[in-house]
C-alpha cells in the first residue's frame, strides 16, 4: 500500500457496469520526503484509481494496487488496477 494525495477527479461518459456508483480519482503517490515539511518534493507520477470512500481534493489516502486492488470485491470481479483503501486523518513520522 502506498500513500497518495488526491489532486483531481476523472469524469467518464460511460463505464463498465460493475464500476457504477463510485468515482475515479487522480492521485499523486508520495515519498517519505513529501510527507514531512517539504511537500513539494517526493511526488510520483499521478495515477487514476477507483474510489468508493468519497475522498476529496487534498486528501491523503492509502492506495492498494495490482491484484490486491480487486481483492475487496471478491468473489465479484472488477476491472481495476488501483483502489482507494483508506482516507488518512493523520500521519506521524518518527
Amino acid at each position: 500500500m502506498r500513500i497518495a494525495e488526491v489532486i483531481g477527479r476523472v469524469t467518464l461518459n460511460r463505464c463498465h457496469p460493475t464500476l457504477q456508483g463510485a468515482t475515479w480519482l487522480v492521485a499523486a503517490p508520495l515519498a517519505q520526503t513529501a510527507l514531512g515539511n517539504d511537500s513539494s518534493r517526493g511526488r510520483g507520477e499521478p495515477i487514476v484509481l477507483y474510489d468508493e470512500l468519497q475522498a476529496r481534493d487534498g486528501s491523503l489516502i492509502g492506495v492498494s494496487e495490482g491484484a490486491e486492488a480487486s481483492a475487496p470485491f471478491y468473489p465479484k470481479q472488477k476491472p481495476i488496477d488501483a483502489y482507494n483503501a483508506a482516507i488518512l486523518d493523520d500521519i506521524q513520522i518518527d
